[in-house]
């Protein structure tokens, strides 16, 4: 029998802000997380000078021996799961290391301080800066695997390295471990740390934000955006099987009712308006849902010229005109491995509370954009019992997450 699935804690790290009480205050406040880089004027070549850094350093509770295989990526993936515990009253609960919880974790890619430390060895033909950690700090499966050593979780692990969709295929694959019956538990979600490097895979494809002023960009579905700007952080739902989290009398916000995903299989980069429909749909054939059940949908919203208006277009044909949709990026920049959590873990927190943000820097809507509600200039006062998340990626990758409003 298919068992239900429930978000029983969730967390995150972002540039607005480290806690819901942070993060909703900056949202209704249009006050975004955007920073200049000045840093980054050391780059010969590189365009984009905006970011958007989360607030977070190493918590004073971390030992250098519990930290050191972890780079900044590693760090915020593990204290924002022990938020995430701690929310969920699972913090060194023994069912951590009992083999019924596991992982489902991701980002783009390991830390960049571990690329450089092999980069140095390749360009100068020297090892000197490599050391026994150098390999782990970078490894694409970093985050999950400090995770699991951090808490001593030692079910399954599911490493979801796959750009923008990252987190919310963690997400989405930690569901159906739970909903066929693998795992009683999952830590899901992902992570990404900011760096020159991934604004300049941006920059090369001339997709950056080219603003100077942070208060201006990005402006997702707006006639006069100009790109994306990267962010970073690290966000984290426990996932737990229903009845389980019944019986110990745990908080459930929501209950994951349907996931989608594909791949184009046409471009690396370009994306496809009816691959992206085609994930949606699956993730409201998975809910036995039809499309008039959403109240809410949290864009992917890069704010990129093709990816606007191929999202817009592909909500619009599975959902109509009318459904209420805005972008989350638009106050964190794009988080890249982190976004899809980050993006959930707002969108339901939002659905209990009845409102929701609008998109920031919104004004003129793009014409080539599909019509549809988009949230401008303020919140939205909103009930709804099902709201769903997007996101795509390079590679082609969709990604469709629906969440169902529970009553306790």
């Amino acid at each position: 029998m298919l068992k239900r699935v429930v978000v029983t804690g969730m967390a995150g790290i972002s540039p607005i802000g480290n806690s819901w009480q942070q993060v909703s205050a900056r949202l209704k406040a249009q006050s975004t997380g955007i920073r200049f880089m000045r840093d980054w004027d050391k780059y010969v070549g590189l365009n984009t000078r905006l970011g958007a850094p989360a607030d977070f350093v190493k918590p004073e509770h971390y030992s250098r021996k519990q930290t050191r295989s972890m780079g900044r990526i590693a760090l915020m993936a593990t204290y924002a799961t022990e938020l995430a515990l701690i929310d969920a009253g699972l913090l060194n609960d023994p069912i951590l290391s009992s083999g019924q919880m596991g992982i489902a974790y991701g980002s783009c890619a390991g830390s960049f301080e571990a690329l450089i430390e092999f980069g140095n060895m390749l360009l100068n033909h020297n090892v000197n800066g490599l050391n026994a950690t150098s390999y782990i700090r970078m490894m694409a499966h970093t985050a999950p695997v400090n995770i699991g050593l951090f808490f001593g979780i030692n079910g399954r692990v599911y490493t979801t390295s796959s750009a923008c969709t990252s987190s919310s295929q963690g997400i989405g694959y930690a569901y159906e471990a739970i909903k066929y019956g693998h795992q009683k538990l999952m830590v899901a979600g992902g992570a990404e740390e900011l760096s020159a490097s991934e604004a300049a895979v941006f920059d090369t494809l001339f997709a950056t934000s080219l603003q100077e002023s942070p208060e201006k960009s990005p402006r997702p579905f707006d006639s006069d955006r100009d790109g994306l700007v990267i962010g970073e952080g690290a966000g984290t739902l426990i996932l737990e099987e229903r009845e389980h989290a019944r019986a110990r009398g745990a908080t459930i916000y929501a209950e994951i009712v349907g996931f989608g995903t594909n791949s184009d299989g046409l471009h690396v980069t370009q994306p496809d308006s009816k691959s992206m429909q085609t994930a949606m749909r699956l993730a409201l054939q998975d809910a036995h849902l039809d499309a008039s059940a959403i109240g809410y949908i949290s864009a992917h919203g890069t704010a990129t010229t093709h990816g606007d208006v191929a999202e817009s277009h592909a909500t619009a044909a599975v959902f109509g005109h009318h459904i209420t949709i805005s972008a989350l990026k638009s106050f964190t920049g794009h988080t890249l491995g982190a976004c899809g959590a980050l993006e959930a873990w707002v969108a339901i927190n939002m659905m209990n509370e009845g409102w929701f943000h609008a998109t920031a820097n919104l004004e003129n809507i793009d014409p080539a954009c599909a019509q549809l509600d988009y949230i401008k200039g303020g919140i939205r006062t909103l009930h709804c019992d099902y709201v769903m998340s997007n996101n795509f990626a390079f590679g082609g990758i969709n990604t469709g997450l629906i969440f169902k409003r529970v009553t306790q």
